[in-house]
């Protein structure tokens, strides 16, 4: 990799935690306005409007790198009862192929991805086959309430999703107990850079970050 590369691969991360700080800071600054001190009570709510206009923001280059591995591909397998883990802004939306598609389960916690979501799924007229559900795969009520029972699913999908997942293993048994005998769980996740000083730098990110 040539040190300009390097260069970018590593300053690239900290412009995005700069940019999530203002984020976080612009929405404290409305809630607070709105809602004076009794928004202290829900900084889940500040978190999730903060991280939600981040990836909304970097989407499109989400997007671009993901083009150029084989995720498009994966998403394209996907077929018939679909759960997908983590969509956050739709960045898989227009890679399902719809013809392949029975209806499509979204569940993320973070219900402030909802407006951007409903427009790019109208954009592509999935309106009858795709539904957002703010929710984690353990929210056995909510998923029960929809129809997503053991058993029910034929693929469950997620793109850079698990990394930020607390107990993989917890996830993994919800979603092996979902898929249908023979379903199959689809899964893209980010790998450790081949390049030393670009691998340090992930490292000391992974560690901040969690």
């Amino acid at each position: 990799m040539a040190f300009k590369e390097r260069l970018n691969a590593i300053i690239r991360p900290i412009q995005m935690i700069w940019l999530s700080i203002q984020l976080h800071y612009n929405a404290f600054k409305e809630a607070f306005r709105n809602d004076g001190l009794s928004s202290l009570t829900n900084l889940q709510r500040i978190r999730d409007d903060a991280t939600s206009k981040l990836f909304i923001t970097h989407s499109h280059g989400f997007i671009a790198y993901e083009n150029t591995t084989v995720v498009p591909s994966l998403v394209h397998s996907a077929r018939g009862k679909i759960l997908e883990l983590g969509p956050g802004p739709g960045n898989q939306i227009h890679r399902f192929d719809p013809s392949q598609v029975d209806f499509i389960y979204a569940i993320d916690p973070n219900p402030c991805y909802k407006d951007e979501i409903g427009v790019r799924v109208k954009k592509l007229e999935l309106q009858d086959k795709y539904k957002l559900l703010a929710c984690g795969v353990e929210d056995s009520d909510i998923l029960l309430n929809e129809g997503i029972t053991e058993g029910s699913m034929d693929t469950v999908l997620s793109i850079q999703v698990l990394c930020a997942v607390g107990d993989v293993k917890s996830v993994m048994k919800a979603v092996w107990k979902l898929l249908k005998p023979g379903g199959c769980f689809i899964f893209w996740e980010h790998e450790r850079n081949k390049d030393a000083g670009t691998a340090i730098a992930q490292g000391k990110y992974q560690t901040s970050y969690s």
